[in-house]
């Protein structure tokens, strides 16, 4: 019996983890802003975790224009999945945030990162666990750095966190696109057991914390 229940144990940890590929039949393609469109707007990088639930979290933040699934932070002149996920490269599953100043802040979108993930947990997010899905920022100047350092102190003066925040603080240098299967996932794959069990929960978690924060039809 000991055998059977540690098997099925392993079974369920590996489905609801961000390493099951497993799709449905049930998916749909989410009209995607040409680079063109995307050009005029700022961005931003961050990661928490699986990149499915972390792109479906800013993609409900009003003043968000897109958000890209992909592979940052690591010392490695390419990355796929293939390789992040065996820890090959040390890049980590990551977002490419495009969004509109005029609406959302930087700051706001530091908020929505420590908001939406638990930055205590050293290279984990909830049943995902490795380097690949640590906690990190990758800003790209000073000021962005100063307001990541800003906020931090804050949130430690407001003892927000019983841990102590293990969120790597790292100069951008490269963003590596995920394979097309991984963008939008959680939209286009609604019954995966990992978007059921740990992404959705994840995104409604967030949305109830911070409503003001959210597009109109995200509620």
């Amino acid at each position: 019996m000991k055998s059977i229940s540690l098997t099925f144990i392993a079974i369920l940890f590996f489905t609801l983890s961000c390493n099951s590929n497993t799709t449905t039949k049930e998916t749909h393609q989410k009209e995607k802003m040409s680079q063109q469109d995307l050009a005029k707007y700022e961005t931003a990088y961050f990661a928490s975790g699986c990149f499915w639930c972390v792109e479906a979290v800013f993609e409900s933040v009003k003043g968000v224009k897109e958000v890209v699934s992909g592979y940052a932070g690591g010392k490695a002149e390419t990355a796929n999945y293939n390789l992040v996920s065996a820890g090959r490269t040390d890049h980590a599953e990551a977002v490419k945030v495009y969004y509109d100043a005029k609406v959302v802040s930087y700051e706001t979108l530091v908020k929505v990162f420590f908001g939406s993930h638990d930055p205590t947990t050293l290279n984990r997010q909830g049943p995902d666990a490795g380097r690949q899905y640590r906690s990190a920022i990758f800003y790209k100047d000073a000021n962005e750095k100063k307001i990541v350092d800003a906020y931090i102190a804050k949130l430690k003066a407001d003892k927000v966190f019983s841990g102590a925040i293990t969120t790597e603080i790292t100069k951008y240098t490269a963003f590596y696109d995920a394979e097309a299967y991984h963008q939008d996932y959680e939209a286009n794959n609604p019954n995966n057991p990992y978007i059921r069990g740990v992404s959705v929960p994840r995104l409604k978690r967030f949305q109830k914390k911070f409503p003001e924060l959210l597009k109109k039809d995200a509620h």
